[in-house]
């Protein structure tokens, strides 16, 4: 059997049609020694443990096989495998752990096949991915230019072809700019949604592992997979559980303000990055032009703060013994945390709270940012003739998002004029990362981007059910929280996702309440056959924040159950008799969003 694409819904349909894990195996080892590149693994399985790992996959019963059965995954040399040295890419540090990273650990449960270790800057220190004695992975489209740090053989592994997704991990945009660079998706999650434990920290407090994957719809899949709670991970939060949707009629997405476009020279790369604003304003979106300022002064903390402190924390015992052991680079930027003091240390604490509030305005504004996940394509010998400046440039849209502790998804979404890809991340506040997964696969489809490096076409995307999914609860929004208006920002807090647009049946008329702002309609149910079929979006809560949602909403207006123009119901907004008093009719315009459009 031929096999092509690694992406998950190539794989699955290929098992289903009798691929074995033991012939994908063969494959893979084909396709690595093909590949060539000494610089991409740190270390690997045998070949006889990686078949007799497949072999015991094949031989389990259908239904005791997991949602990853037989595919094969890289992760990051800051990651423990048990049985597998973890280096940091630092071969003195190297150690043998005795079990797994507790995501690792899931992954083989799930079925996964763990194919390498991959390259990294080493001790995750880099958005370069050059700093490695091991050496430098090769950028998937082009050798002369980097790869990424500093998860850089975790993304050129799978771009190359060679796994269908891989862990990264991300402090200062680690699993974003490879993503970037090699054409893939990058998810990186709120922090502290993923465990961390048995992950070789960076800067502890703000690390997050990534995943890097063909297509947005296979990083969720690898995410509901490996989120969750850990109690052995001090960092681990509890998240209210959600799952992406359809992408909403309209949002409204935040861009840099024109005099906060840095590009460092890259004429191809900023040429992409308006193509794609104009792109996403012709798809009926909302732009909205955002001072960057407060957000750069976020990301000057990260560096010139005292996190730098918490990578010298992580290595303490090692970079003391014999610092001469560390990578030039490394080692610089590193005992640097020589200079920082418990007083500079509060005065930065201090700084990042009030920077972080002058951030929050933000969000009332626009639903998500949207910047260019690579501002610059540097090649190799730009990165090591001068390898602080450009690492700091490659962060200047990603450094701030894990100190402020938001979720971000890097997106594939042209290619430039010579021939390197040209992304996006989206942005969102922390606990978002389902909702900015449906807005991903919206965002995605708008280009037929082949997949990664391989030139391989994107499959058939998943088509997302139309329902409200199990352990959720339906409500239809008719006004103000209707997607891209002012008050959609509460469902999106509460980790609410777009099920579909639709419209109610024609039995209600329509209201612009008096009072506001917000300006509010009222939904009445008539029964004297006047009524009109009104637009709506159905949306889909977590149990907690549905209560939460249901609280806040004040009289006149409450929530019912809606009769729909298929004639299902769900919970949604109705509005008491006596909220009419005053009020004017508008359900001649059958819509919140027509009506608006008329006053304006």
């Amino acid at each position: 059997m031929t096999i092509g694409s690694l992406d998950l819904t190539s794989l699955r349909s290929a098992y289903a049609a009798g691929l074995r894990p033991h012939d994908l195996i063969l494959e893979i080892e084909a396709r690595i020694k093909a590949h060539a590149d000494p610089a991409l693994f740190i270390s690997r399985p045998s070949l006889d443990a990686l078949l007799a790992r497949a072999d015991a996959l094949a031989a389990l019963p259908i239904v005791e096989r997991g949602p990853l059965f037989g595919i094969p995954y890289v992760v990051k040399d800051n990651i423990d495998v048990a049985g597998l040295p973890t280096t940091a890419a630092c071969p003195e540090f190297a150690y043998l752990p005795e079990a797994s990273a507790t995501l690792v650990a899931k992954i083989e449960a799930a079925g996964g096949i763990l194919i390498g270790k991959a390259n990294l800057d080493q001790f995750a220190t880099g958005l370069v991915g050059v700093r490695s004695p091991y050496g430098v992975p090769r950028n998937a489209f082009d050798g002369d230019y980097i790869p990424g740090g500093s998860s850089a053989g975790s993304a050129t592994s799978v771009a190359s072809g060679l796994a269908t997704f891989s862990l990264g991990t991300d402090t200062a945009g680690s699993g974003r700019v490879p993503a970037g660079l090699n054409n893939l998706v990058g998810l990186k999650p709120t922090p502290g949604w993923f465990s961390t434990s048995g992950v070789l920290p960076a800067c502890r407090t703000l690390d997050c592992v990534s995943i890097f994957a063909l297509t947005v719809a296979d990083s969720w899949a690898v995410a509901e997979v490996v989120a969750g709670f850990d109690p052995t991970d001090p960092y681990s939060k509890r998240f209210s559980w959600a799952v992406p949707g359809a992408l909403p009629a309209k949002v409204r997405l935040g861009v840099p303000a024109a005099k906060d476009r840095r590009f460092f020279g890259d004429h191809a790369g900023e040429a992409a990055f308006l193509q794609t604003i104009e792109q996403l304003d012709a798809a009926g979106h909302e732009l909205v032009e955002i001072d960057f300022e407060p957000f750069f002064a976020v990301a000057r903390l990260l560096y010139e703060g005292p996190w730098v402190a918490e990578r010298y924390a992580a290595i303490k015992d090692f970079i003391e013994a014999d610092p001469s052991r560390l990578h030039p680079v490394t080692r610089a930027i590193t005992l640097q945390a020589l200079e920082k003091t418990a007083v500079g240390t509060f005065e930065s604490m201090y700084a990042l709270e009030a920077a972080r509030r002058m951030t929050e305005s933000t969000w009332g504004q626009i639903d998500a940012l949207v910047v260019p996940t690579v501002c610059r394509f540097w090649r190799v010998d730009e990165v090591e003739a001068d390898p602080i400046v450009t690492n700091s440039a490659l962060g200047t849209y990603t450094n701030f998002v894990n100190l402020l502790g938001l979720s971000a998804l890097a997106v594939p979404m042209s290619f430039r004029a010579d021939g390197l890809p040209a992304g996006i991340t989206l942005i969102a506040p922390g606990g978002r990362d389902a909702w900015l997964s449906s807005l991903g696969r919206g965002l995605e489809a708008l280009n037929d981007l082949p997949l990664g490096a391989t030139g391989l076409p994107r499959p058939e995307p998943v088509v997302l059910p139309a329902q409200v999914p199990d352990g959720m609860i339906g409500v239809a929004v008719v006004g103000a929280h209707l997607s891209g208006l002012p008050l959609n920002r509460e469902l999106l807090d509460l980790g609410a996702t777009c099920v579909r647009a639709t419209r109610t049946a024609p039995a209600y008329r329509f209201y612009a309440l008096a009072g506001g702002p917000p300006f509010r309609p009222g939904l009445v149910r008539v029964s004297d056959g006047t009524g009109v079929s009104i637009e709506t979006e159905i949306w889909a809560l977590p149990p907690d924040g549905f209560g939460k949602f249901v609280s806040g909403i004040p009289a006149p207006l409450g929530i019912g159950t809606l009769t729909l123009e298929d004639a299902s119901q769900v919970k949604g907004f109705i509005a008491e008799p006596v909220a009419v008093e005053g009020a004017v009719d508008i359900s001649g315009f059958g819509g919140w969003r027509s009506y608006l459009k008329s006053k304006s």
